[in-house]
């Protein structure tokens, strides 16, 4: 939990000082592809993680990786956790950022887990009670298709569910006849 506090300033110093410097959408850019990469090479986490890799190795990696291709601030703050022997919550920053980020541009992600692909039609409207909901200045929406639910969707959004599916409509009805038979 600690780190987790940890990461969250440190995302909050990086955002303040990327507004500061007008570099808020390139710093935003970088730690969307820093955490791509993370999550396409385990390799690079566990580096990161491991206390014995030494904090220059650890540099010269993510030097390797990131030269020239992120802003200034981002290759900085990445030097600056390295050296203080933080690295363990690189990810965890970057992730952390991109949410303090999406908070503060209004941008909300809705899940949706449907029976069938979902049309057109249907993430429009997905999109437009997501933002009246919540308030949101937009929404992107990450869909998923599960046969399993016969029909209907389950739409998530942070912390909050809305269950609509034949499953969850079936499994209801069927706990009601077993209190009733009981």
């Amino acid at each position: 939990m600690a780190e987790n506090k940890a990461a969250s300033r440190y995302a909050k110093s990086i955002i303040d000082l990327a507004i500061e410097r007008n570099a808020l959408e390139e710093v935003r850019q970088d730690m969307v592809s820093f955490a791509q990469v993370l999550e396409n090479s385990s390799e690079l986490g566990a580096i990161l993680r491991n206390p014995i890799v030494p904090l220059d190795k650890k540099w010269g990696i993510l030097e390797n990786v990131f030269s020239g291709k992120v802003h200034e601030i981002t290759r900085s703050f990445m030097q600056l956790l390295v050296n203080k022997g933080r690295s363990a919550i690189l990810p965890d920053t970057a992730t952390s950022f991109v949410a303090q980020y999406n908070a503060l541009k209004g941008i909300v992600t809705a899940d949706v887990t449907s029976a069938t692909a979902l049309t057109p039609a249907n993430r429009a409207e997905i999109e437009a009670i997501v933002k009246q909901q919540t308030g949101a200045k937009q929404v992107f929406v990450n869909e998923k298709v599960s046969e399993k639910l016969i029909g209907g969707f389950i739409l998530k959004v942070g912390d909050r569910q809305f269950d609509a599916s034949i499953l969850s409509g079936l499994n209801k009805l069927k706990k009601e006849f077993a209190q009733g038979v009981a």
